[in-house]
């Protein structure tokens, strides 16, 4: 399967060298990049790199409110560089009021994305999955009362005591990527292969399923390069 990484993982040089840090991401054999912020670079800077490169955009990262605030320059910056999946990394959902008003937002701005030609999607964290104070669970309550598509992050999921394979399945029909990461329980992150969770069965899951895939690595230990490297070391041995 074709691989994706989250430029995220790639933070530490991503502000300073974004096309050094996607050239040598696709030498690695990435084969597509989620931006996770573009710091001022014009979008078509970005879309004649991804086209030297022989890169896709796989998704962004990016905020909700970005889309209320100034819809014709985000549209057109969007589409300008390819995207199709606009992604929101998280948000404000600590209480029932709160996600109240996000479903109520999505539920609005995604049939005006999709107009366009571009998916809206949420991706998790742990916290999603478990009760705010006021014993409202946001996870539950985004599958169950919006249509929003996701990006199931596996180990966030894993963290929060959830099975991220049982996840994959349930959710198959909503899924348009997942994050594959590794970590441990106590949510310290780790490349690939270093942690404890199924990473195995969770690439074999998603190769069933047919959902892309997207590495994600976090811990820019010793950098953000060498994870990345490490990270489809490891797949390429599956």
């Amino acid at each position: 399967m074709k691989i994706g990484i989250q430029m995220y993982s790639v933070r530490d040089i991503t502000q300073t060298d974004m096309k050094g840090a996607l050239e040598k991401l696709a030498a690695m054999g990435y084969t597509s990049a989620e931006f996770a912020g573009f710091f001022g670079i014009p979008a078509g800077d970005i879309a004649a790199w991804l086209k030297e490169l022989g890169l896709s955009v796989s998704g962004t990262h990016s905020r909700l409110s970005d889309l209320f605030d100034d819809w014709d320059a985000t549209l057109e910056y969007h589409k300008a560089i390819g995207n199709r999946f606009y992604i929101i990394p998280s948000h404000d959902l600590s209480d029932q009021a709160k996600i109240d008003t996000f479903i109520a937002q999505v539920s609005e701005i995604a049939p005006k994305l999709k107009a366009q030609g571009i998916t809206l999607a949420y991706h998790n964290h742990d916290w999603e999955f478990k009760p705010n104070a006021d014993g409202s669970v946001v996870y539950d309550q985004l599958v169950e009362r919006s249509e929003i598509a996701l990006e199931l992050d596996t180990f966030w999921a894993y963290a929060a005591g959830k099975c991220p394979v049982e996840l994959m399945e349930k959710l198959r029909d909503r899924l348009v990527f997942i994050h594959i990461k590794d970590g441990f329980t106590d949510r310290k992150g780790m490349p690939l292969g270093k942690g404890t969770a199924p990473v195995k069965e969770v690439y074999a899951k998603a190769a069933e399923l047919g959902i892309p895939m997207v590495v994600e690595s976090e811990t820019l230990t010793p950098d953000g390069l060498t994870e990345s490297q490490i990270c489809i070391d490891f797949l390429k041995s599956l």
